[in-house]
């Protein structure tokens, strides 16, 4: 019934091509006319919502306390041999400050402070120095010029040791260890490297990007780069700047290796420019559905959705050599068990017409074709129960995309090639007939043979090999890092052999990557990826609490990732640090806490309400920074934790929970919650980690039965389904192991990309089981039917794999991590379903074959 009806489907699209065509180019354009739409803007991971403490207090956190206003940037001068506190140096960097304020386009992007380094709390110490008073502001540029160039090297070395001194109280309030590395020994005037904060304006509104401020950080880097030997500016700007010139570069370099493997193995495999032009076109249709997909849809772009077009890229050139392979060996004789033989019986093989070629070569691969997309998208389709929205997207865009493969290749592409074959032959009077890659002899063909016959030979070794290698695989996925490190999405400097490739195509150097790991390891950054935070709620109001604090900030390890500062202590700002800060500032406060403090550690043992009342009206914003009040009474704290941004996410929530921990052990009545970007962003990953390994599972078991019950309707077979699925699952056991090795992290970034394995999979083992059961039928031993499902299947396989693998394996030797990843990852899941698939499967259905023969019964 089913051969029937797919060979009727395959005569009326042969038979009525002209009219295909045209239908599905004009419903195609109806499809891509989504695109104009333009989709619905753009969704990033932190997007995602979470129901969990970290997120409900990151809410909290946004609703009750004020939030740094602008952009930042941090700019770091480095002489690891040397001083970076000498007169000349410190100099520099003011003399850097005035060019940046001189250059009216630069100047328009700084906020009103500007430049906040050490060199500034120098200076300013020396102009106030200079008119006999205190510090209580930043001095103008000018001035602090004019009172350094007025100091000799010793003076400035005097002047550095008051302002470091951790008994002085010369710069009142200010700290300047935030600005020197944690390296730095308190007291010296010596360092091996400064830090510089840059406040920026954020004028782009509410949703948009402070592109200007960004352009300002590249700017400003290029003359950081130009006044000293060993410094960088890091920012959103920089850090964008790089990676959008890395994956320029990379592309660069590859796209023309790629284009040529591709077209390489692909005219090995056609042997025919046509055939690969009409391969493309079906490609295009596939990605101008895609396009307009997105539109219709209002799907969100996020990063989720990045394997989408390159899993239906790999389905495209699959599905688009099956339809022409199986043409040709239907023109040639070869499929239906006739080689050798003709309808008039002289020895030559038929020479059947295009359209009866097509219909007979096409009908017997279009059932497969069916399955494989019927499975294939129902089971990426069982991802919309995920409570996330963007998993739901993937699941419906990818749903879409594989109906799309189907239409462009499994309507479209047969009957256009009718068309263009009956062209060329009747009204050019040029054959259009051509042997199938991997039937005919040839290296290719002679590999597939050997592969055939040592399948039937050694079946058991065969699959008992691949189990072991699975069950490696397995085992290696449980040492799988899942972490999720920010640091692996910045571009690391080329290859050597890439600095001599000639022209245009040499890529730039980038130590962007380097200087990250730097500056996180060694100052503290602002902004939310260099800080998490700890909600405190409860009896906020406790002497207990401020005690904990500080109990808090001295068993913070060296290991840990929260900075430390030279002084040993945690660098943590939240309510005690204020109220310290304060104190020295301004004296009638001092003095309350002074009446308060009955052990004299600067915090008060009584009465905190009073304090906190009186540090809003002292400095109202930090004291905004630290404490949330509603009618009077303080309802919660905040603390903000300096960290080590080139540790994990996961990593740093697990500090800041131990942190927290350690708060509500010793304060007794209140309640300590992790929270901030960096904390959040760890429980989202792992959120969607977990997501999509359940909507993994789901998908394998969604595949299954679907595979068993069509086995079961076409042959009555409840095993073929299974059989079929289980080189799936093996080749995604060695794509695990095979990223333990490498150590590529399993996160969510990875995990979507082995979805590629599950997808590419099921759509070559169906192809390969389908065909074994169609042989099988039709030749009278089971080596004979196996040996043409491998070398006629198989090598379309063998083209399909070597074609995709090749394209997006060359992404390895990309500049941008991601890219790397990607290209690793998407490579080996190619070649591991294929080689599962002509090895295992074959294997597996010998095994079954002789257990039917024993038992004398055929399902």
């Amino acid at each position: 019934m089913a051969g029937g009806l797919s060979r009727w489907y395959a005569e009326r699209i042969a038979r009525h091509s002209r009219l295909v065509v045209v239908a599905v180019l004009v419903v195609t354009a109806v499809v891509a006319a989504g695109a104009a739409l333009g989709g619905a803007g753009e969704q990033d991971i932190g997007g995602f919502e979470v129901d969990s403490p970290e997120t409900d207090a990151a809410d909290f956190v946004q609703n009750n306390y004020g939030e740094d206003e602008g952009v930042a940037a941090q700019l770091v001068v480095r002489n690891e041999s040397g001083d970076v506190l000498t007169r000349e140096s410190l100099l520099e960097g003011l003399y850097l400050q005035q060019a940046v304020r001189e250059d009216e386009a630069l100047n328009a992007t700084l906020a009103q402070q500007g430049f906040v380094g050490i060199e500034n709390i120098v200076a300013t110490a020396a102009v106030f120095e200079d008119a006999e008073g205190p510090p209580t502001a930043q001095a103008p540029l000018a001035d602090q010029i004019d009172a350094l160039e007025s100091r000799d090297s010793e003076a400035v070395e005097r002047l550095i040791a008051e302002v470091l001194d951790p008994e002085s109280d010369v710069l009142g309030g200010q700290d300047p260890y935030a600005f020197l590395p944690r390296s730095y020994e308190p007291g010296s005037t010596t360092a091996s490297a400064r830090l510089t904060l840059v406040a920026q304006v954020d004028d782009s509104g509410d949703d948009g990007t402070p592109q200007a401020a960004y352009d300002a950080q590249v700017a400003i880097d290029r003359l950081v780069e130009d006044r000293f030997d060993d410094a960088f500016v890091f920012g959103q700007g920089v850090r964008d700047d790089a990676s959008s010139r890395a994956t320029g570069d990379s592309f660069a370099i590859i796209t023309p290796i790629a284009l040529v493997l591709i077209v390489l193995v692909l005219g090995i495999t056609y042997r025919d420019l046509l055939d690969i032009l009409l391969a493309f076109v079906g490609i295009a249709v596939v990605m101008a559905w895609l396009a307009g997909l997105l539109g219709w849809l209002a799907i969100p772009m996020n990063v989720i959705l990045i394997s989408v077009p390159f899993l239906l890229i790999g389905l495209s050139i699959d599905y688009a050599l099956h339809v022409v392979m199986r043409y040709r060996e239907a023109r040639e004789g070869t499929l239906d068990g006739d080689e050798g033989e003709t309808e008039d019986g002289d020895g030559e093989p038929p020479d059947r017409s295009i359209r009866t070629a097509m219909a007979m070569g096409f009908g017997s691969v279009v059932l497969a074709l069916a399955a494989a997309t019927v499975s294939t998208a129902v089971g990426f389709l069982s991802n919309v129960v995920s409570p996330l929205a963007a998993i739901q997207d993937f699941a419906v865009l990818s749903a879409g995309g594989i109906l799309a493969t189907f239409v462009a290749f499994g309507v479209f592409l047969p009957a256009l090639k009718v068309e263009v074959d009956g062209l060329v032959e009747h009204r050019l009077g040029r054959s259009r007939r051509k042997p199938a890659f991997g039937v005919d002899s040839g290296r290719a063909n002679a590999a597939l043979e050997r592969v055939a016959g040592l399948t039937t030979r050694a079946p058991v070794v065969i699959v008992v090999v691949a189990l072991v290698l699975a069950s490696t695989g397995a085992y290696g996925a449980t040492t799988l890092d899942t972490e999720f490190n920010q640091a692996d999405f910045l571009p690391e400097d080329a290859p050597d052999w890439a600095q001599h490739l000639p022209g245009g195509l040499a890529p730039d150097s980038y130590t962007i990557a380097e200087d990250f790991r730097y500056l996180s390891d060694n100052f503290q950054l602002r902004g939310d990826q260099g800080r998490s935070q700890v909600l405190l709620q409860g009896g906020v109001a406790d002497p207990a609490l401020l005690r904990a604090l500080d109990a808090a900030d001295e068993g913070v390890a060296n290991d840990s990732s929260i900075q430390i500062r030279p002084d040993g202590r945690a660098a943590v700002e939240g309510p005690h640090t204020a109220i310290r800060t304060a104190a020295a500032d301004n004296r009638t406060f001092a003095a309350l806490v002074a009446s308060t403090d009955g052990d004299g550690d600067g915090l008060p043992d009584e009465n905190v309400s009073a304090v906190y009342a009186a540090l809003f009206d002292t400095d109202q914003q930090a004291a905004a920074q630290a404490l949330s009040h509603d009618d009077g009474t303080v309802t919660s704290a905040r603390l903000l934790l300096s960290v080590r941004s080139s540790q994990s996410a996961q990593t740093i929530a697990t500090d800041t929970r131990a942190y927290a921990d350690v708060i509500e052990g010793n304060a007794a009545g209140v309640s300590a919650v992790a929270t901030g970007g960096t904390v959040t962003t760890a429980v989202i990953q792992d959120a969607l980690l977990e997501t999509l390994v359940e909507a993994f599972a789901v998908t394998l078991v969604v595949i299954l039965a679907f595979l068993t019950g069509l086995f079961w309707v076409r042959y009555r077979s409840l095993s073929l389904g299974v059989l079929v699925l289980a080189p799936v699952v093996v080749s995604l056991a060695w794509l695990l192991g095979a990223m333990s090795l490498l150590g590529i992290a399993f996160n969510s970034e990875t995990a979507v990309i082995t979805s590629l394995a599950i997808g590419l999979g099921v759509d070559y083992s169906i192809h390969a089981g389908e065909r074994f059961v169609d042989e099988r039928e039709k030749r009278d031993t089971l080596d004979a039917a196996l040996r043409r499902t491998i070398t006629g299947t198989g090598g379309t396989l063998l083209a399909s794999a070597a074609t995709t693998a090749a394209a997006f394996g060359v992404l390895a030797f990309a500049l941008s991590p991601p890219l790397q990843r990607f290209g690793i990852v998407t490579g080996l899941a190619i070649l591991f379903a294929f080689v599962a698939v002509v090895t295992m499967l074959p294997g597996l259905l010998v095994l079954r074959e002789r257990a039917l023969e024993r038992r004398g019964v055929r399902e």
